[in-house]
């Protein structure tokens, strides 16, 4: 489980897709430091294992399924991408509850100046908005943000200075792919409501 707090933005240092998947190189700096192999690290908010360490570096294998949920099939080299290790039982819990498990992809519509804040909104397919509320959160590239305003087939939230410097937000145009997690209590209760 995770929390969607990003603790280091990395590189991707190699990207091969094959007919087995995907095998990613993450340059991950100072959060190679007490990583094991076996470890699960989310990137871009999707839980990948590490499979390999060194110099710096992580590497993850991503089956079929995932590449096909999520955009790390479509990541070069040199792109930023979101880090975080599995949160502790005897750590904080500053975001919320993230799984890892992205639910599908939305893209970035338009990022508009408020202050010295962003307003940025997303187009996303109406099957995963139907989890999102106001005020209530979503996980887009693994950071655990707060919803601003839902539409029909957008939503928005609103970053502080911090967040678009330190996450790889700040590099992305309009027009990229960004991996969705809704909130996984929206998904119970409606589970538990379709069974009454």
């Amino acid at each position: 489980m995770f929390t969607g707090i990003i603790e280091h933005a990395g590189r991707v240092a190699g990207v091969d897709v094959g007919a087995s998947g995907a095998r990613l190189l993450i340059e991950a700096g100072p959060l190679v430091e007490g990583v094991r192999i076996g470890d699960s690290v989310a990137v871009n908010g999707v839980c990948l294992t590490v499979v390999a360490s060194g110099e710096g570096r992580l590497a993850f294998d991503a089956v079929h399924e995932t590449i096909r949920r999520s955009s790390l099939g479509s990541l070069s080299l040199g792109d930023r991408v979101n880090l975080e290790r599995p949160l502790r039982a005897d750590g904080r819990f500053d975001g919320h509850i993230v799984q890892g498990h992205v639910d599908a992809t939305g893209t970035l519509e338009s990022v508009t100046e408020e202050g010295n804040s962003r307003r940025l909104r997303f187009q996303a397919a109406p099957d995963l908005l139907r989890y999102v509320v106001e005020k209530g959160s979503i996980t887009v590239d693994g950071i655990s943000l707060t919803v601003a305003a839902v539409g029909e087939s957008w939503f928005e939230v609103v970053i502080i200075p911090h967040t678009w410097e330190v996450t790889s937000l700040g590099g992305k145009g309009v027009g990229a792919v960004v991996n969705l997690e809704a909130d996984i209590l929206a998904k119970y209760v409606e589970r538990l409501l379709a069974h009454r």
